[in-house]
């Protein structure tokens, strides 16, 4: 039975080696096509392994609640200038929430600002952040010298700083920043500690706005109160007008103990802000265990929807494969009428042509899985003329060109086996008709054949 299968693959490579630039072409649609197959999968999980990885930054156990600008602000004055926007969320919804909510293990409250920081004839701007101890762990930052701010610091209203790597290297250059002094409104403020370099975080969420924590300086919370914002309003002059807003607090974040009780404690947290918030609509909380799942809910969409837009292109090969043999077949009309007189069964003609087209499509699937391998290889090629070339023009496009740089595409296994898979069973399905056309063949008829 082995010698007999193997008797019949030899005859169908020596069929298709006659025809060398005929078979080749044919099997570049199934090539290409398994390819594709593999390629846009491995790009789908690329693409969701990114977003998945951006939300486990949040925080899978986190609630995070944030203050958020009302689409229409009323003021006093009724005016367009010169009026301060007063929303967001308040410290006491931080002490309701600390005291209140269940299973919570930390409630970290956090204010941001836009300053000017200074070191000598060095300027720039910064995101000052008052915020706890706890404020480091949370957002998953590391030291690279130093220490973080301490219950100490906040207790006492401390001038201490901790910078960020980008903050430290327009600021410092090469100096070491720590014991060193940055002046924030006019006031000098010691540098404790250095954060490493941390991936910036795009916008998750409707109301969660992209963070570059590398441009970061963090402060106690109360010396923020005391020092930069005593009266929580941040003030803004253009053009001889002024705007302001007052916010107490920016962002506050709950840490829950397992991540069974997120769901439910996340709608505790929603009930407890809507008493003072649901009118206004200025406070939304995002919870990252949902973004997690909704991420997930899209993979499995984008698989389908990626997956099924190139196996088009293996039906199209399929298509091609058909069109060869019936030319095949009746090029060998002869042939088949010798074998049959021969004394060859409809069987033994069917089981020839349909072992060419599998060996053909089989041999194509083969290839495409190898060159889907290269996958993450040529998209990093395609990356870095894309990245360096192309989107270096614009502004827009340099952003662009960074989310592009961002992803690696992620090959499954299942998805190698999958395209292999469907181009042998495109061979099988597309092989049988004109196999099947070449054993009806009648022997006399085909004899007579020229």
């Amino acid at each position: 039975m082995f010698s007999r299968a193997f008797r019949t693959i030899r005859l169908a490579l020596k069929s298709l080696m006659l025809h060398r630039l005929r078979s080749g072409l044919t099997m570049l649609g199934i090539v290409f096509g398994v390819f594709s197959v593999i390629a846009m999968l491995a790009i789908g999980e690329g693409a969701s392994d990114q977003a998945q990885k951006q939300v486990l930054e949040l925080g899978a156990t986190n609630i995070i609640c944030v203050s958020i600008e009302p689409p229409q602000q009323t003021t006093n004055t009724g005016q367009q200038q010169g009026f301060v926007k007063r929303y967001g969320l308040k410290e006491t919804d931080y002490e309701l929430l600390a005291a209140t909510i269940p299973n919570v293990t930390r409630v970290i409250p956090i204010r941001e600002i836009v300053r000017e920081a200074r070191y000598r004839d060095r300027k720039m701007n910064v995101r000052l952040v008052g915020c706890t101890p706890d404020y480091l762990d949370v957002n998953h930052l590391e030291l690279a010298a130093g220490r973080f701010l301490t219950e100490q610091d906040d207790y006492k209203n401390a001038n201490v700083a901790v910078v960020a790597y980008d903050t430290a290297l327009e600021l410092y250059r090469y100096e070491d920043p720590i014991g060193k002094t940055v002046t924030i409104n006019r006031e000098p403020y010691r540098v404790v500690g250095l954060t490493k370099r941390r991936t910036a975080s795009a916008a998750i969420g409707g109301s969660l706005s992209g963070q570059d924590y590398n441009k970061d300086i963090y402060i106690p919370r109360s010396t923020m109160k005391t020092h930069v914002i005593p009266n929580n309003t941040d003030v803004s002059r253009q053009q001889g007008s002024f705007s302001a807003k007052e916010i107490e607090l920016t962002q506050i974040t709950l840490q829950v103990e397992s991540r069974d009780d997120v769901l439910r404690t996340s709608q505790l947290v929603r009930e407890s802000l809507d008493i003072n918030h649901k009118e206004k609509k200025d406070v939304d909380v995002v919870v990252p265990l949902e973004l997690l799942k909704q991420a997930d809910q899209i993979r499995r969409i984008f698989n389908i929807v990626l997956g099924s837009i190139a196996a088009i292109s293996l039906v199209v090969g399929g298509i091609g494969i058909m069109n060869i043999m019936l030319a095949t077949v009746t090029e060998r009309t002869r042939e088949i009428g010798v074998r049959r007189a021969l004394g060859a069964k409809q069987r033994d003609i069917t089981t020839q042509f349909l072992t060419e087209t599998i060996v053909l499509s089989g041999t194509g699937g083969l290839i495409g899985v190898i060159l889907g391998l290269l996958t993450p290889y040529i998209f990093s090629g395609i990356r870095w003329f894309v990245t360096t070339s192309v989107l270096e023009s614009s502004t827009a496009n340099s952003e662009m060109g960074r989310m592009f740089s961002g992803m690696t595409p992620s090959v499954a296994p299942w998805s190698l086996i999958l395209a292999f898979g469907i181009s042998v069973s495109i061979g099988i399905i597309f092989g049988l008709y004109p196999a099947r056309a070449a054993a009806k063949l009648d022997p006399i008829e085909a004899l007579r054949h020229e």
